[in-house]
């Protein structure tokens, strides 16, 4: 199993911009120092609490001349704010000078980034599918053609083209069937979103692993979570408080304090966005401290605590093949985010190197 990071760059009042990215920049080293597979952003427009995420391909760029192993992840390409054929372009042309450390997602986005994108919230399904559709014939082709309703691509080619026989590992997320369905038939990966436990995903995730057998594919699943970690259970309970109420107070941000800006809810509803009309997420941003803890939705305490917590996850998720953990939401303080980068390295990842050497010594044998 894979241990990565994954984050939204969350930008709150009293940190500067630069700071924000400064930080973020010397995790993303210390990361690579400490052996972590991959580090993840998301790609977000307008609205900073959320994420202020606007190019992670330049943010990476910075980070790759700090770096030798780790793989650079954007989770997601939001794919109804691009031109899909300039896209590729700009995504072969990454991997090429990161010497193919590159994956990615595309996905819809989020139900607040149309508005202020200028794009109507109606168009962003069929948008993000005849994109998804060139993007990939730009990527896996030479020479490609497309005739839709967003655009028009007669003989076409991207400069770079990828290196050959370049797979990229290419991620899903979201919550519908069709997306699950989708990730099964062409092999790409799924990833389950930061704050909700397995029984919320539980059907999808199903569907997902009965299309991969279908298509004759391997399951790819992605587990995202915020984690803090000290030896003292209660110490990391103290220091983590502010930072999960400041993750979840930030994923709600826009629903709570921009909520004028989304579309009326029937728009959203009819447009496949009901989650965001539902209010589930207003209320999980009010959950009490305790609460978040006992019920999953971040994961705080001490190594052992959180290898309990990975396990039981492992037991219930066939298919799991790798851990991203969140360590620097809500403004948390750039002292903290590097504390449980070092605890969760040092004493949660060898745990499960060691568990895997053992479960295949008897094959080698």
């Amino acid at each position: 199993m894979r241990f990565s990071i994954y984050s939204e760059l969350q930008s709150w009042p009293g940190k500067p911009q630069r700071q924000v990215y400064d930080e973020a920049i010397e995790q993303v080293a210390n990361a690579d120092r400490l052996g972590y597979y991959a580090y993840a952003i998301i790609e977000h427009f307008f609205f900073p609490k959320f994420g202020a995420s606007p190019n992670p391909l330049a943010f990476f760029a910075k980070c790759s001349e700090r770096t030798k192993n780790i793989v650079f992840r954007t989770l997601v390409h939001v794919l109804p704010y691009h031109n899909p054929t300039v896209l590729a372009s700009q995504i072969a042309a990454f991997d090429l000078l990161v010497d193919g450390r590159y994956e990615f997602g595309v996905g819809r986005g989020h139900a607040w980034l149309a508005h202020k994108a200028g794009v109507p919230v109606e168009e962003t399904r069929d948008r993000y599918e005849e994109a998804l559709g060139i993007l990939l014939n730009a990527l896996e082709h030479e020479r490609f053609s497309h005739e839709g309703t967003y655009f028009k691509v007669e003989d076409s080619h991207i400069v770079p083209l990828p290196a050959a026989g370049r797979k990229f590992r290419i991620f899903l997320g979201g919550t519908s069937d069709s997306t699950y369905e989708l990730a099964g038939e062409r092999g790409f990966a799924m990833v389950v979103p930061p704050l909700l436990p397995y029984d919320a995903l539980r059907d999808q995730l199903d569907i997902y692993r009965a299309s991969c057998a279908k298509h004759g594919n391997e399951p790819d699943i992605v587990w995202i979570h915020a984690v803090y970690l000290d030896d003292d259970r209660e110490v990391a309970k103290r220091e983590a408080e502010t930072m999960m109420r400041g993750f979840l107070k930030g994923n709600a941000s826009v629903l709570l304090e921009n909520a004028d800006e989304l579309a009326p809810k029937e728009r959203l509803e009819a447009s496949g966005y009901g989650f965001y009309a539902s209010g589930i997420m207003e209320q999980l941003s009010d959950m009490p401290y305790d609460e978040m803890i006992e019920k999953d939705v971040v994961w705080v305490g001490t190594p052992n605590d959180v290898i309990e917590r990975i396990e039981a996850v492992r037991e219930l998720c066939e298919g799991l093949t790798e851990v991203a953990i969140t360590v620097n939401p809500g403004g948390v303080e750039h002292w903290k985010s590097i504390k449980a980068q070092e605890l969760f390295a040092g004493r949660v990842i060898p745990h499960f190197r060691e568990a895997g050497a053992r479960e295949a010594a008897p094959a080698l044998a």
